[in-house]
């Protein structure tokens, strides 16, 4: 995991106010350890985004609940160094598995499947005819060539999508044995609530 995200999540969370943080090459591993590691500073994960290629944006805002306040406390006290590139706390396995499931289905349902569909299927036809073209001799070849490459690619998408959907319901199914509650935000889009049975708030956990 970048030690400068790390450092850089830890100053900006120091001011008790919502932290947007953008990785321009992120992996699943580095978001949940980023968002593990704010849980343990008093900040709880809201939302993942997708904005590109191998980038997102990690969104984390205070933790009010009484037992993450005194886990901050208790960790600042443990580990004054966090935020300078210092020790910090254990990562927990269970703990990043429940934060990548929630990850993984926020970044599922940050589009709806025909969005999805015309991302994937625009660019595939646009390279399709422009790989027609460089190996067709005439019209007829051309759409050959194009119709194949389509096709074959189509139908890997399609058994690649299917995976996609048992995943999904595969990380959905972990998070509701852990006690979490699927709800709809304000965006339509089904999230899931922790156990405390509330989302994600606002409040200082540094206060006091």
């Amino acid at each position: 995991m970048g030690k400068r995200h790390q450092r850089k999540m830890l100053r900006l969370m120091e001011s008790g106010e919502p932290v947007r943080l953008a990785v321009t090459i992120g992996t699943m591993k580095e978001f949940t350890r980023l968002a593990f590691i704010a849980q343990q500073f008093g900040y709880a994960y809201e939302n993942l985004l997708q904005t590109g290629q191998g980038a997102g944006v990690l969104w984390l805002v205070p933790d009010p609940d009484p037992q993450a306040r005194t886990l901050a406390r208790e960790n600042r006290e443990r580990y004054p160094h966090a935020a300078e590139g210092g020790p910090l706390p254990p990562l927990v396995p269970e703990a990043l598995e429940l934060l990548k499931a929630r990850m993984v289905l926020d970044l599922e349902r940050q589009y709806s499947a025909k969005t999805r569909m015309a991302l994937v299927l625009v660019p595939l036809t646009l390279g399709s005819l422009t790989l027609g073209l460089e190996f067709g001799e005439d019209m007829a070849s051309v759409l050959t060539v194009a119709g194949g490459f389509w096709a074959a690619m189509t139908a890997l998408l399609s058994v690649l999508f299917a995976a996609g959907r048992r995943s999904v319901a595969r990380y959905a199914a972990r998070l509701r044995a852990a006690g979490f509650t699927p709800v709809t935000d304000h965006d339509g889009r089904s999230r899931y609530v922790p156990p405390s049975g509330r989302l994600p708030g606002h409040g200082d956990p540094f206060a006091g």
